[in-house]
């Protein structure tokens, strides 16, 4: 019975190493690479990330903007972040998936880019 388990065990460390290795690495610092400490995964079409769009202008805040539907850089770091629908927001190495002005503004605020 032992062997079952511990069999059981190893087949799913070893099925879900790639899930278990993500939690272990650091946020990439994708937002070094632009002047902009904020960097938006985004869509043309998408109703959310224009409410985004919206949310970062009216709070001032310059950000980056990749549009995963047509740049190949913004569709590789967007995999990377995990991103599985848009938005995407990157605020210094924090992530934010999906509209949240609540999750937005408490990232913006603990990296002092809103008062």
């Amino acid at each position: 019975m032992k062997k079952v388990v511990f069999i059981a065990i190893v087949a799913v460390l070893v099925l879900s190493w790639g899930k278990i290795h993500d939690l272990l690495t650091a946020t990439p610092d994708f937002a070094s690479l632009h002047e902009e400490e904020v960097i938006l995964y985004a869509t043309s079409w998408c109703p959310n990330c224009a409410q985004t769009r919206k949310f970062l202008k009216a709070a001032n805040v310059p950000y980056f903007e990749y549009d995963v539907d047509n740049s190949s850089e913004g569709q590789r770091q967007f995999k990377q972040l995990h991103g599985t629908g848009v938005p995407v927001i990157l605020i210094k190495n924090t992530v934010v998936y999906g509209y949240n002005p609540t999750a937005i503004s408490a990232a913006l605020k603990a990296h002092n880019i809103l008062p």
